[in-house]
């Protein structure tokens, strides 16, 4: 009967601290998601893959020059730090957790290899509608012609 006791005891002790842990969200918890996040998905292997999805859309003489502009020149350090701060201002420890968990998972690993590709083929069309949006707002706009 003790052992009994004892066991329930150990059960629900190991069941309300993670209840606790579960629910504490603190700008630390965040953060220390958001890094796990970061380590499952690396800045740096995101934007090169993205890079070379992209060049495809472009003429092949100028795809290296591209991808090097796009890669070379950026700042991933301070761009990790961006991210990360964006997502403790933005996300509870639970979305954070979740987010690292999925992507940390070989089916979340296989989505964040086919990202790139999916805005390669998404950039082309979101380039036309946001140039088709800014003429329609140009015309809009009263003539500011002087007179």
């Amino acid at each position: 009967m003790q052992k009994q006791i004892f066991a329930l005891a150990v059960l629900t002790l190991c069941t309300s601290s993670t209840f606790v842990l579960g629910a504490t969200d603190t700008p630390e918890t965040r953060r220390r998601e958001a890094e796990r996040y970061l380590q499952a998905t690396p800045p740096k292997a995101m934007f090169e893959d993205m890079a070379d999805k992209m060049a495809v859309n472009l003429p092949p003489a100028e795809r290296e020059k591209f991808k090097q502009m796009l890669t070379s020149q950026l700042d991933i350090p301070a761009l990790a730090k961006a991210m990360t701060d964006a997502m403790v201002k933005n996300f509870t420890t639970e979305e954070l957790k979740a987010l690292a968990d999925f992507y940390g998972s070989p089916v979340g690993k296989s989505a964040m290899q086919k990202f790139g590709a999916y805005m390669a083929d998404l950039m082309p069309t979101m380039q036309a509608e946001i140039m088709k949006a800014q003429a329609k707002a140009n015309q809009s706009l009263p003539d500011q012609s002087p007179r």
